[in-house]
């Protein structure tokens, strides 16, 4: 059974920058049109394509299940789904934990978002300095979401108190 414990955060500066050990491109859509059943995502990384399916069963801890699928026929699938973002992933590497940053482009921006998955609910987890709010769990800030609602959509209201965190 393939299970992702993942926790994530808004970020308050620029600080994580110097620890990135590594960085992709990544294009994305969704096949699912409700948040709260199994979500089908298409992935680009790279030369890489993946077919994914997600449940959110508790807390932070989701079913995921990922495969690799011809280009092709991810490329084909793709052209025809209307709910994608696309965002630079960064890996960065703190006090011996991997962490991801998630830069979305396009109507995301200027939305980061640190993720961390963890091997259980209960481990403990030291935050580094560059981060702020946590978001896990709450729906607005999923990819899945942000494809059919962006960040820009949220309203000038929204934007400028996300600006102050």
């Amino acid at each position: 059974m393939a299970l992702e414990i993942e926790r994530r955060f808004l970020l308050k500066n620029d600080n994580w920058k110097k620890f990135i050990t590594n960085k992709i491109y990544i294009e994305q859509g969704y096949l699912s049109k409700k948040l709260d059943d199994w979500i089908v995502r298409i992935r680009f990384t790279g030369k890489n394509s993946k077919i994914t399916l997600k449940k959110h069963i508790k807390g932070f801890t989701n079913f995921e299940f990922e495969y690799s699928i011809p280009r092709s026929d991810a490329e084909k699938i793709m052209s025809n789904l209307s709910s994608t973002i696309k965002k630079e992933r960064f890996f960065v590497e703190v006090e011996k934990k991997s962490w991801i940053i998630d830069c979305f482009k396009e109507n995301n921006y200027p939305l980061e978002i640190a993720e961390i998955e963890l091997s259980n609910e209960e481990e403990d987890l030291l935050l580094p300095s560059f981060i702020s709010k946590e978001v896990t769990g709450i729906t607005h800030y999923s990819n899945f979401s942000l494809a059919n609602n962006p960040f820009s959509d949220w309203g000038k209201d929204f934007l400028t108190t996300f600006k102050s965190n």
